[in-house]
């Protein structure tokens, strides 16, 4: 989902590797929930089809932040695994140190370069060269609506700008539901914040404001009238939102007793699990103002030097399954997110899928696809938690003016 230092499923292996042998392919990864732990299934079987032994470097139990722990100590000893998961800014820090493999000669042969929209692929490069591989693409700038509870509050369609949004809300708010279910960790206050930011100002602005970090952008007219934004949606959620897990928002909204959620489409997981159809029980649209924009969180693997040229091999052929049409098509559909290929038939997928494909497509050309700041996609982890717990702060104490919190977060923004 969001951050790997806090993916409540994360797993380590904390075994001591043998070195590859021959045709084997070590991975360090986080996919044990249900619908990931069916993918990474799908891509084991790809790989023993190829002839090569499939060795997960994960056991239940752990933490992001532990298999970090881990995995340096492994590439520092000399004996790494053949690939991480690890997104994000993280993949160039990783890069700096030159232990990643330069995957040039894979992705110039099966052409990721004409796959992937420019601004994903540069996330995956390193001093130009491919060093990872994206399996997908979350939307973090979602809207979710419980059908249900729209209609019993007389709300007859998803809103697409704020003043509409509280409009509904108050509706929402008349009819004794819960306007917006909402779950108190920093991560989720920020994916509200990026979205609001995201609406009121536009995708230049985000850049400027929340990946250039701009001190200009920071102390404008549009940031505080976006402060402004995220506070009066504050006033809508419950008393109970401090400490809510996300899924427990969204479960809200399955039971009819909240109308709106901004969370990333992993939430669809959820309703899909709880046998509902989107567009009859559940409504996606782009969070208000937010239409010809897109916030992707990329889930991506490094590759590391190898010394053994059959374990060189296993490699290759596992950035190639992780690229490939067919995986990405059966890891997505148990995900909830979408293929990060363009072009890809979307036919087996559902509409929310469809309407977020399309405008990843779109958004790719037009300038409205942005990195999740929220998710870890787009600054240095350092200022981005400095930044997360400014909002949060701002978001969860009444007594902090805009202003402050605008001073604030221009502070934590130039956090190393």
């Amino acid at each position: 989902m969001g951050n790997i230092t806090k993916i409540a499923a994360a797993t380590i292996g904390l075994a001591a590797a043998l070195s590859a042998s021959a045709g084997e392919v070590e991975v360090l990864h986080y996919w044990t929930s249900g619908g990931e732990a069916k993918s990474a299934a799908e891509l084991k079987k790809i790989m023993q089809a190829k002839g090569h032994t499939w060795r997960d470097f994960a056991v239940a139990g752990g933490g992001g932040d532990s298999a970090m722990t881990v995995l340096k100590s492994r590439v520092i000893s000399g004996n790494p695994p053949s690939a991480a998961q690890v997104k994000g800014p993280a993949i160039q820090e990783w890069a700096a140190e030159g232990v990643l493999a330069n995957m040039n000669g894979l992705a110039k042969a099966e052409k990721w370069d004409d796959a992937l929209p420019k601004v994903v692929a540069n996330v995956m490069k390193y001093q130009g060269n491919y060093v990872a591989a994206p399996v997908n693409v979350h939307r973090v700038n979602w809207l979710w609506g419980s059908a249900d509870a729209l209609k019993k509050a007389g709300v007859s369609a998803m809103p697409t700008t704020w003043d509409a949004f509280f409009a509904a809300a108050d509706k929402l708010k008349a009819a004794g539901l819960i306007p917006v279910a909402h779950g108190g960790q920093n991560w989720q206050d920020f994916t509200t914040f990026e979205s609001v930011v995201l609406g009121v100002g536009g995708p230049k602005f985000y850049q400027d404001a929340l990946v250039k970090l701009d001190p200009k952008a920071l102390g404008s007219d549009t940031m505080k009238q976006s402060l402004e934004t995220f506070r009066r949606i504050k006033s809508y959620t419950d008393p109970a939102a401090p400490g809510r897990d996300w899924n427990l928002a969204t479960a809200m909204l399955i039971q009819g007793k909240a109308g709106f959620q901004l969370m990333g489409d992993w939430a669809k997981g959820e309703f899909l699990a709880a046998g509902k159809v989107p567009g009859k029980d559940f409504l996606c649209a782009a969070a208000p103002g937010t239409a010809n924009a897109f916030t992707f969180n990329v889930d991506s693997f490094i590759f590391f030097k190898l010394k053994d040229p059959a374990a060189q091999k296993a490699q290759s052929d596992l950035a190639s399954a992780l690229m490939s049409s067919g995986f990405q098509e059966v890891f997505n559909l148990n995900k909830g997110s979408i293929p990060v290929r363009t072009g890809q038939n979307m036919d087996k997928f559902d509409d929310c899928a469809k309407l977020s494909s399309k405008d990843f497509t779109e958004t790719a050309k037009n300038g409205g696809l942005v990195p999740s700041v929220a998710h870890g996609m787009a600054i240095a982890p350092a200022t981005e938690g400095a930044i997360k717990d400014v909002v949060s702060q701002f978001w969860n104490d009444d007594k902090v003016s805009v202003a402050d919190a605008m001073k604030q977060i221009a502070t934590a923004a130039k956090t190393q």
